[in-house]
């Protein structure tokens, strides 16, 4: 114990300290010039001892409140940050065996930008291909299948596919909307395939920042901007002659789900259905920070939009129920991984807030399919949609134990169930339609 007043005083101070971080302080109170009590009095000890006593009581102070703050950041990097002992990190590609160094070279590059993009998925398509998945297994002779790049009126060039059936007019348009981070180069492609071959033209896009279309990889700095581009590229499939008499259905996935109902709000008469996988109409709790740490990034998003400091999850242990399913994650090369930046995330968590409080207006024929253990998307609110819609055609479908992914990281028999469900509607949907 080191005494830093005059031992000779009837009120003293001790300091415990075993460094010089960790102090502590024990106080006699004193009578002060008020008649009242104060833990401290100038007449205890010299004016010097006092300035250093409240340099160092500031200190405490603000250390206690960086606690406080720094507390709630601890708990939510625990709580959803990758775990330390994770062999791979977060936005660096795994190392495939049998591969080139050529190739693996490639897939190693910086991603930021389209043209790299380009090249890994040029380079890697046959892989991605060959994987063991159901998806990739779907028989495709005979269909129609064309790749294209446009450069849209914000003048950023898209890439989009699509898939026709190759004997037969398709019974119905249906366009794609992918999830977060994702492209329509890979998952998407064998659901793509898998519609097509029921008879089906499908329909899909990278949005601008993801898969091969140009744009700061994973960078959405405006949600309402992504949508009319969407919108535009869509809406150019829908004049063509060649489709344009027939039913046309948006199909969205994840954050896809919210892209569609963002679409149908800014279009409520434009498209005759929807189906929408694990919509993201709300974030689920777990996924969204503390309330203290979200208004500190909306202060640094203000400077720093692109940065990638929104601590998350590993999705793919998320999403994926089938744990090969889940290593097969890793082939996506072209996928965003890496943490969110700050203006896309605040974007999305702005985007669903938004959804969540216009469910009333949703007023076009719905399917709606959502895993009850869903830990990345809320399934209550799909429920709420349900309930909400204002649409008199509307249809949800709950699929017990189900993680986020439903046609890509659940079982075979739960894909297939799920696939099943989503056929049978757009065939009744589409005579509907046709018929009136």
């Amino acid at each position: 114990m080191i005494p830093i007043f005059n031992s000779n005083t009837s009120s003293s101070t001790t300091q415990i300290a075993s460094c010089p971080c960790q102090v502590r302080y024990r106080c006699h109170r004193s009578t002060n010039f008020a008649g009242g009590t104060s833990p401290l009095s100038l007449s205890t000890f010299s004016l010097y001892n006092y300035k250093i006593f409240i340099t160092r009581h500031m200190a405490l102070k603000s250390a206690k409140l960086y606690r406080r703050v720094r507390r709630p950041l601890d708990e939510f990097r625990a709580r959803v940050c990758f775990p330390k002992n994770k062999r791979t990190v977060m936005g660096k590609p795994l190392k495939f065996p049998g591969i080139t160094q050529e190739l693996q070279e490639i897939l190693d590059a910086n991603m930021e930008e389209a043209p790299a993009r380009r090249r890994a998925r040029e380079a890697f398509k046959g892989i991605q291909l060959s994987i063991d998945h159901c998806l990739f297994k779907v028989p495709y002779d005979g269909l129609k299948m064309k790749e294209s790049y446009e450069v849209n009126s914000r003048g950023l060039e898209i890439f989009s596919k699509s898939w026709l059936p190759g004997n037969c007019p398709p019974k119905a348009v249906v366009c794609l909307c992918h999830g977060y981070g994702d492209t329509c180069t890979f998952f998407l492609e064998g659901i793509a395939t898998k519609l097509a071959s029921f008879g089906y033209g499908v329909f899909a896009m990278d949005y601008p920042g993801f898969g091969l279309s140009e744009g700061l990889h994973g960078y959405v700095p405006s949600f309402d901007m992504l949508v009319d581009d969407v919108i535009e590229h869509y809406s150019k499939i829908k004049e063509n002659p060649e489709f344009h008499s027939l039913p046309s259905f948006l199909f969205g996935q994840s954050m896809g789900g919210a892209v569609a109902l963002k679409m149908h709000l800014k279009q409520p008469n434009a498209w005759n259905g929807a189906i929408l996988v694990a919509p993201m109409c709300k974030i689920a709790d777990d996924m969204v920070p503390p309330w203290l740490v979200t208004q500190i990034l909306i202060g640094i998003a203000k400077v720093l939009p692109k940065q990638k400091l929104v601590p998350q999850k590993n999705l793919a242990d998320m999403a994926f129920r089938d744990l090969n399913k889940r290593k097969l994650t890793a082939y996506n090369v072209i996928a965003y991984k890496h943490k969110p930046r700050l203006r896309t995330a605040l974007e999305l968590l702005r985007t669903t807030e938004e959804i969540e409080h216009r469910l009333e207006e949703v007023s076009l024929p719905l399917l709606i399919l959502h895993g009850e253990d869903d830990a990345v998307t809320d399934p209550s609110v799909s429920k709420a949609l349900y309930e909400k819609a204002s649409s008199s055609d509307k249809k949800l479908n709950l699929y017990m134990d189900a993680y986020h992914a439903l046609l890509e990281g659940e079982p075979d028999e739960m894909i297939f169930r799920v696939f099943g469900d989503i056929i049978q509607w757009l065939d009744e949907h589409s005579i509907k339609t046709t018929q009136s």
